[in-house]
């Protein structure tokens, strides 16, 4: 995958006028989280990651995201959306029967737990899932599909563009408060906005990012 903001680093904004000390705090708190269990045991906190490689690949040029460890504090926080889909247990319980049920899964067609199995067997069982195709007793009442529309995908790559890392990869300057954005058109960017590469100039997008702020 290219880097399409080349020399971008969201978090020289840091103490400059696009952040306040409340954002500040928030992303600080967000980048110090460990990256390992509190709340999933060792053997979950691993299928999440080999969920979350599969769902949101990352970009080799830029340091990783820790899905697992963001998806980990959500639970270990029992921090919902403060409403709950038909069908669908309370967030902790739906997570454990959901990656219990994936394993089980992977366990009856491949002879494995999921995170040790080939990418492309990954593949193919999170799009039987992705279509409600999954069936294993251990869902319970929990459908497939809703579990990965509702849950899994939509709280995986909430995590992921969470953080700041992928902020660089999108080319995203975070929470500009008090800054604000000012031009928002199409194809329009504020001078302190990361500059896209465009017609192959890397050197000069590089040029430009290294003076944003």
């Amino acid at each position: 995958m290219p880097d399409r903001f080349p020399g971008y680093d969201v978090l020289s904004k840091r103490w400059t006028p696009s952040w306040n000390q409340k954002t500040r705090e928030v992303i600080n708190r967000r980048l110090a989280l460990p990256n390992e269990p509190r709340f999933l045991t060792a053997e979950e906190f691993a299928l999440v990651s080999a969920i979350a490689a599969r769902i949101v690949p990352q970009p080799g040029h830029r340091p990783p995201v820790p899905v697992a460890a963001l998806i980990d504090h959500q639970l270990d926080r029992d921090q919902g959306d403060g409403y709950r889909h038909a069908g669908m247990p309370p967030l902790r319980e739906a997570w454990r029967q959901g990656l219990r049920a994936l394993n089980a899964e992977a366990q009856a067609a491949h002879d494995g737990p999921f995170d040790q199995l080939r990418p492309s067997d990954q593949d193919a069982l999170l799009t039987r899932m992705q279509k409600g195709e999954l069936n294993d007793p251990a869902w319970g009442g929990m459908a497939s599909g809703t579990f990965f529309r509702q849950r899994l995908a939509h709280d995986i790559v909430h995590a992921y563009y969470a953080h700041p890392t992928s902020w660089n990869q999108i080319g995203w300057g975070g929470p500009a408060s008090p800054r604000g954005y000012v031009r928002m058109d199409v194809n329009e960017r504020d001078p302190w906005e990361a500059a896209e590469v465009k017609d192959g100039d890397v050197e000069a997008a590089r040029r430009k990012n290294r003076h944003v702020g």
